[in-house]
């Protein structure tokens, strides 16, 4: 049976669980020394970033401040375009943009129970 959307919804949270333990009390420096670390974190954007790409049109615009677009076109650069991923884009996207996801991602699976 395909995925569902809280199943979606629920990998894009648990990912985002997932970056947060990998980098509590790290900074800028520190992610951008751990190679190990960016990896992994670059792995569950592509997670978070296919789920995201899968949910319908009707959850998505319940979040009009998410730019659910370019969330989708990062994926695919991180899956195509690797070598030339910029470790500042990925910091700033796991420090701006995953809380207010991680927000309305927490939303959804409440409001569906």
């Amino acid at each position: 049976m395909p995925p569902t959307a809280e199943d979606r919804l629920r990998d894009i949270l648990e990912a985002i669980v997932e970056i947060e333990a990998l980098l509590a009390g790290y900074n800028l420096d520190l992610f951008t020394a751990d190679k190990t670390r960016r990896m992994a974190t670059e792995r569950y954007l592509e997670v978070i970033c296919e789920a995201a790409r899968r949910l319908t049109d009707d959850i998505k615009k319940d979040a009009p401040e998410i730019d659910w677009q370019r969330m989708v076109d990062f994926g695919n650069h991180l899956r195509h375009a690797y070598h030339a991923t910029d470790v500042g884009i990925v910091w700033d996207i796991v420090q701006d943009h995953l809380p207010p996801l991680k927000s309305f991602v927490e939303r959804c699976i409440r409001a569906s129970h």
